[in-house]
């Protein structure tokens, strides 16, 4: 069973049997063949207009987009491709912007899945206003 991307003997990073700089000078119809099914459909379908242009904005900010002047976006059902790898993004997370920094590894998945949308709920001790069962508290 072989993996989607490896770490080459020489410490460098494949997907699917191409290095980052043969995936980078490919056009995205060969790229969408690496990816897996939904994210080819999706390219092969046709990027929305949106899309389109995050694809633009990052093409032209390759050096641009650090951790201090992210590329903002609302689009978490934006492909990771090739382009994007080595740029930071901030993703909306409903509430606000949370920046990600596109890894090699990160290909072939959606931006939306490196920033989640729900925090963990974590509850206290059963304050003033409780009902009495609530503020039941076992002995052992």
């Amino acid at each position: 069973m072989s993996s989607e991307y490896q770490i080459g003997h020489e410490g460098e990073f494949t997907f699917r049997g191409h290095t980052l700089d043969e995936l980078q000078d490919m056009e995205l119809e060969e790229v969408a063949e690496l990816l897996p099914a939904r994210q080819r459909r999706s390219i092969e379908r046709g990027l929305t207009e949106e899309k389109q242009k995050l694809l633009a904005k990052a093409r032209d900010a390759e050096e641009e987009a650090t951790a201090n002047n992210p590329i903002r976006t609302h689009l978490r059902d934006m492909p990771v491709l090739p382009v994007m790898v080595d740029l930071t993004f901030a993703v909306h997370n409903g509430q606000e912007f949370e920046r990600v920094r596109v890894e090699p590894e990160m290909l072939g998945h959606y931006l939306g899945e490196f920033q989640l949308t729900r925090s963990s709920v974590e509850h206290g001790q059963a304050g003033i206003g409780a009902t009495r069962s609530s503020k039941f508290v076992p002995l052992k």
